[in-house]
């Protein structure tokens, strides 16, 4: 079962292939996109010692020579070092503006080797190859490229969009559960934000997706990127409407900061809290009704998610500390927070009329309250 989705954006145009398999497509896809007849990937060690061999044989078999640079995995390689690490080692392999980088792994290989290509020779072709759920239905499709900074996560970066996304959702198999569970908190945002209907199926197969359900996650997938291409080709550099993509974000970005960016909180995980935190806010501001948030968290609960603040491990900073954290991301507007809230599931919207008091008293129910995890 193969399915595509076309991203419609006027000479930017790219498919996304998914389904089981698909990874054994890349060597004849990308021979069809003309240029040099070899090809320069940038991937992890994880993914690199799993499925590198498959990809270079099948560029092989195309009639493409290959080489690969594996960087540490891991959110902290989104950085300045790494990032001059991999335009340096692209130029040494003395790829030209008719080229094709490959971003062959998760959200973080994504991010870095998109941007990487966005900055060398002043913009040079990729295509993802995305390994991870969260990278499949998120991260690989719509163009947004970038490294953290000390002061916030992808504050730098740029769009540019791939010419090609090959989503093999046979690859998720060699996932760890928490991996996959972490993509899957971005899975339930599209059905929170904008598809009722999905998150009603979500509910009745979400464990037979987590299980290893094929057609399940492929259907998962595919609705995830219908629904991203469509908000993306209404508003690709998010002027508007694609912030919506943020709902739980605001609150992730700011305990991904409080954790370090370190494994303690995994970015879907933060998504799937921040979630669950925004319907809260959005029932107290008298937006949605009270039985949302909790029907939300009952499923991320179901699904043996981290559905809590209190779920994270270690020390947090307080409240007012939190709220400190989210004035340092992206969604600020004019000094003021930009939140997504909700007036029901599958009608998200954004505002920026958000009491900060309101903000403060969410997250100190949120800290105070015992960890069910």
């Amino acid at each position: 079962m193969t399915t595509t989705v076309h991203v419609d954006l006027p000479g930017r145009a790219y498919d996304i292939l998914i389904g089981p398999g698909v990874l054994s497509q890349a060597g004849a896809r990308i021979a069809a996109m003309g240029g040099r007849r070899h090809v320069c990937i940038l991937t992890d060690e994880n993914v690199a010692g799993l499925h590198l061999a498959t990809l270079q044989t099948g560029l092989a078999d195309a009639g493409l020579t290959s080489e690969a640079l594996a960087l540490p995995p891991g959110e902290a390689t989104k950085s300045w070092a790494q990032l001059e690490r991999s335009v340096e080692w692209l130029l040494a392999n003395k790829v030209e503006r008719g080229d094709i980088v490959v971003a062959f792994g998760g959200g973080v290989i994504g991010d870095l080797a998109g941007f990487a290509a966005a900055i060398l020779r002043r913009g040079v072709r990729f295509v993802q190859i995305p390994t991870s759920l969260l990278a499949q239905v998120d991260s690989s499709v719509g163009g947004k490229t970038g490294i953290n900074s000390p002061s916030g996560k992808n504050l730098i970066g740029a769009f540019h969009q791939p010419s090609l996304v090959l989503a093999d959702t046979a690859l998720l198999g060699t996932l760890p559960a928490r991996d996959f569970l972490a993509g899957y908190g971005e899975v339930v945002k599209y059905g929170l934000l904008g598809d009722a209907a999905f998150f009603d199926w979500l509910e009745a197969e979400g464990p037979a997706l987590a299980a290893g359900d094929v057609d399940a996650r492929v259907r998962a997938v595919t609705r995830s990127c219908e629904m991203k291409a469509d908000i993306v080709q209404r508003d690709e550099t998010e002027q508007g409407d694609r912030a919506l993509l943020n709902l739980g974000h605001t609150f992730c970005h700011a305990l991904e900061a409080a954790t370090g960016y370190s494994d303690r909180l995994l970015h879907g995980e933060g998504v799937a809290i921040g979630c669950a935190l925004a319907f809260e806010l959005s029932a107290r501001m008298g937006l949605c009704s009270q039985e949302d948030p909790s029907r939300v968290r009952a499923h991320l609960r179901d699904m043996g998610m981290k559905v809590d603040i209190r779920d994270i491990p270690g020390d947090l900073p307080d409240a007012a500390g939190l709220l400190d954290l989210m004035g340092q991301d992206k969604k600020v507007l004019d000094g003021k927070l930009r939140f997504i809230l909700a007036r029901g599931i599958g009608d998200a919207f954004i505002t920026s009329d958000v009491p900060r008091e309101a903000v403060l008293s969410v997250l100190e129910d949120a800290l105070s309250a015992p960890s069910q995890g």
